[in-house]
């Protein structure tokens, strides 16, 4: 039975839970979650500019900007400049990055199983299904698939802020 008061706070708590063990399986890689984030993003787009990867995630570009430069400095991202538009630059992953790709999924499989093995596996597929709902209720996208859009031109939307 659920305790009266916000539902919030245990979301939140749970979530933040959560992310400490995804910061703890990730820490050997050098990465944090967001950055393992667009490295797995990055892997799907194929490129993307700064600004649609912003865009996709839903932060500033100044944000984003700090995350892939220190993405670039260790080699997992290789910026350029846009052949198309001199003033925009594209990213992808080095070899490097595709490498460190496979880590990363490891890492959040590990995370899945630490979720299942507090709740079980029935309860951990039934909170994933309600987890995609609800971000999808919201409005959310996976960034990949955002960014998929983005380069089709279907999503020429205006970013809500």
């Amino acid at each position: 039975m659920l305790r009266k008061g916000h539902k919030l706070h245990a979301l939140l708590h749970s979530a933040d839970l959560i992310e400490q063990h995804l910061r703890i399986e990730l820490e050997p890689l050098g990465l944090r979650p967001r950055q393992a984030r667009v490295l797995n993003a990055l892997g799907h787009a194929g490129t993307s500019s700064q600004i649609e990867l912003a865009r996709a995630f839903n932060v500033s570009p100044a944000s984003m900007s700090t995350m892939t430069q220190r993405l670039v400095e260790g080699g997992y991202i290789l910026r350029s400049e846009d052949p198309k538009e001199r003033r925009t630059n594209t990213l992808e992953l080095t070899e490097k990055g595709r490498a460190l790709l496979s880590d990363v999924r490891k890492a959040w499989a590990n995370v899945d199983k630490i979720i299942e093995t507090a709740i079980g596996k029935d309860k951990a597929e039934a909170l994933a299904e309600r987890a995609f709902e609800l971000r999808n209720a919201l409005g959310g996208h996976p960034p990949a698939k955002a960014l998929a859009r983005r380069s089709a031109g279907a999503d020429k939307a205006p970013r809500k802020t």
